[in-house]
């Protein structure tokens, strides 16, 4: 089974357990296969944030951070959320551009988009549009948002060139690039990277910071900056590698404070003339 595959089933399951009264919880295999909470998606958004929201977006949340609490939107704006889920950041997104802009949610998942599509209608959210596609392959025109946003969502992604280039098309120029997302500093051991199951929590797929930093530059992209907001320790890599198949006492000293979210912030520059630039 593709990286892909496993990714959208997994999905699929926490979407139908917020949809029979449970909660995703969090993004990690454990949670995934037994409802259990890990440290990355705990605590992200506060109840000013999450208490006009249904309650099914917020059981719903998958992320590792919060990046409509980082990133400056204005009223009026067109933003993009690659991997939108339950849909609670392109819910707190549409506030703040207002009636006048416009949130749009990408996921490949059926049962995600049907419960934003819900969540949106709970909310009684208009200038909300939730697309189903693959952030390899956006379905929107080129120079068409002012802003794309991302919650720990590119990690799952084997081909995350395509997805900054695709990120960098659609972008206006002058476009804001402001994603949380998961990265690592130093090697990880291989038996992490090569378990799927990782990859649902956003881990094995985790890129080195330059890695990442590089990969934006390759894209187009300047004014990168990638600012931590939180460092996992010991305690938490046991959570992330427990019932994976992984030696926990063999492995987790190895990714001692290797991981951490953080806010990837890059600009698509206002001139110039590579693909996905002109208008």
């Amino acid at each position: 089974m593709e990286i892909k595959d496993v990714v959208k089933e997994k999905y699929g399951q926490a979407a139908l357990r917020v949809h029979s009264g449970g909660s995703s919880c969090c993004g990690a295999g454990t949670a995934l296969l037994d409802g259990s909470c890990d440290p990355i998606t705990s605590d992200l958004y506060d109840a000013a944030q999450t208490g006009a929201l249904p309650e099914a977006a917020v059981l719903a949340s998958l992320g590792c951070g919060n990046p409509t609490a980082l990133t400056q939107l204005n009223a009026g704006e067109t933003v993009l959320d690659l991997g939108s889920g339950g849909g609670i950041d392109v819910l707190l997104s549409a506030r703040r551009v207002g009636p006048s802009g416009k949130v749009y949610g990408l996921d490949m998942t059926d049962e995600m988009l049907a419960l934003a599509r819900e969540n949106q209608r709970k909310a009684g959210v208009e200038n909300v549009e939730f697309l189903k596609g693959e952030i390899e392959n956006i379905p929107l025109p080129d120079n068409s948002v002012d802003v794309v946003i991302s919650n720990c969502v590119i990690n799952l992604s084997a081909d995350k060139d395509r997805v900054l280039r695709e990120a960098f098309r659609v972008l206006k120029p002058g476009g804001r690039f402001a994603v949380s997302d998961v990265v690592t500093r130093g090697e990880v051991p291989a038996g992490v990277r090569e378990n799927m199951l990782l990859w649902v929590g956003c881990i094995a797929g985790a890129l080195q910071d330059y890695q990442y930093v590089a990969k934006l530059a390759k894209a187009g992209f300047d004014d990168i900056g990638i600012e931590p907001t939180r460092i996992y320790d010991i305690e938490d890599a046991r959570t992330f590698l427990n019932g994976q198949g992984v030696d926990v006492d063999a492995i987790a000293p190895q990714v001692e404070g290797k991981f951490m979210s953080a806010f990837i912030r890059a600009t698509k520059p206002a001139r110039c003339c590579a693909p996905g630039c002109c208008g």
